[in-house]
């Protein structure tokens, strides 16, 4: 069975997939959350790149071909704008970094 055969992992891929788009689509409204609402918005972005992080693993550290593609074209298209995958993740975490500490900093929202 190939690593896209399975259903766990089609399942995680769609689950990831829609979880991302609805924060995404949230996350035009970030400006007006309250304190609390910026505080949730932020974990839940955590956990998704937290899931997103240990989803990517899996392709890595799989032999199946299918999954190696799909590493390298992700590398691919990350390189044409100078990044690599860890270099991404490192970004994400660093805009999140910078969210909390804006939220804390102001107690009002």
């Amino acid at each position: 069975m190939g690593f896209f055969d399975s259903d766990i992992v089609q399942q995680e891929a769609k689950q990831l997939f829609e979880d991302y788009q609805s924060l995404m689509q949230l996350g035009g409204s970030y400006g007006k959350f309250d304190r609390d609402g910026k505080v949730l918005y932020i974990e839940r972005m955590e956990e998704m790149m937290d899931r997103y992080r240990v989803f990517m693993k899996r392709f890595e550290l799989s032999d199946d071909f299918m999954a190696r593609m799909t590493v390298e074209q992700l590398q691919t298209q990350l390189g044409q704008f100078g990044m690599t995958p860890q270099q991404m993740f490192d970004n994400m975490n660093r805009t999140l970094e910078r969210m909390k500490q804006e939220v804390e900093s102001n107690p009002y929202g």
